[in-house]
């Protein structure tokens, strides 16, 4: 199976349409028409059921498009090892990063490695969580980071760092007023949130204290970037409630950023790997995360 015959193959899945994924690839229809019968011949089984008016998968097409993402990724890390290897690396290190991981702290961390060990390779990966877990159980990454510790059996998660939840306020608000947000003045407003499911999560405990009933969060906006949380904010659609780091790198004029009372829970950052052996470069990995993590507590 070639792998442009591959990707030829994904074009027609995704578009269910040999015209519109001839377009896609930039060659005529007829060609295509070729390369996916000799797929098909190679494989031996069909992949696609025609019809004069549509196309659709059959039960082996959609495990071959299932599977595709996972080969194209085997394959890119293939290339970068190599790459690696002739740039004068000994060894790779491939990291997954999902959930909106705190950027100082993971440069703090890369820094260090930089430092300690200048013949590793490093190559990071973000991607959603799931696809996340996934790579992981798979051999395709290392090691990962990620703000949640629903990750299944067989991976172990360990606290790397923490990041302070704090609100993002417009500049001409009452709750200015205060120096630190009490919780239940919060919830008078509708919040913004990234949509990032970790930091739905790390909501939850902090909500949850009101008990009573009387005060329920109103979650107006689920945004995709704290860039467009900040401006929303800015705006007066809500009062914005993240990670300070993360809103530090996204400063805005109009937005003021205030802690919480009392004792808020932290948002925390942990490396995930598999619970199996550790390589000697993972080994020494993870007591770099270790000691960082120390050294923020």
């Amino acid at each position: 199976m070639k792998l442009r015959h591959l990707r030829c193959f994904v074009a027609v899945a995704e578009e269910l349409h040999f015209a519109r994924a001839a377009e896609r690839l930039h060659i005529e229809q007829s060609p295509l028409s070729r390369i996916i019968k000799n797929l098909e011949a190679d494989l031996g089984t069909m992949l696609f059921v025609r019809t004069t008016r549509n196309i659709r998968l059959t039960r082996a097409g959609e495990i071959l498009l299932e599977q595709a993402p996972r080969i194209f990724s085997v394959l890119g890390q293939v290339r970068d090892s190599v790459k690696a290897v002739s740039a004068g690396f000994h060894s790779q290190l491939r990291i997954a990063l999902s959930d909106g991981v705190t950027p100082p702290k993971l440069a703090e961390l890369l820094a260090k490695c930089r430092e300690d060990e200048p013949g590793m390779g490093i190559r990071l990966h973000e991607i959603p969580l799931a696809q996340h877990m996934n790579g992981l159980r798979d051999n395709l990454f290392d090691v990962g980071f990620a703000q949640s510790t629903t990750v299944g059996d067989g991976i172990i998660a360990m606290p790397a760092w923490y990041d302070s939840l704090v609100a993002a306020i417009p500049i001409s608000h009452p709750l200015l007023a205060y120096k630190e947000v009490p919780l239940d003045e919060l919830l008078r407003y509708p919040l913004i949130i990234c949509g990032q499911e970790a930091y739905e999560r790390c909501l939850e405990p902090v909500l949850s204290i009101f008990q009573n009933g009387k005060l329920a969060p109103c979650i107006s906006e689920k945004v995709s970037s704290f860039d467009l949380l900040l401006t929303l904010v800015a705006a007066g659609y809500g009062i914005g409630v993240a990670g300070e780091s993360q809103l530090n790198l996204t400063r805005h004029g109009d937005v003021a950023i205030r802690p919480f009372t009392g004792g808020i829970p932290k948002l925390v950052t942990y490396m995930l790997r598999l619970d199996a052996p550790l390589t000697e470069e993972l080994s020494r990995f993870e007591e770099r995360v270790g000691n960082l993590y120390t050294n923020v507590c």
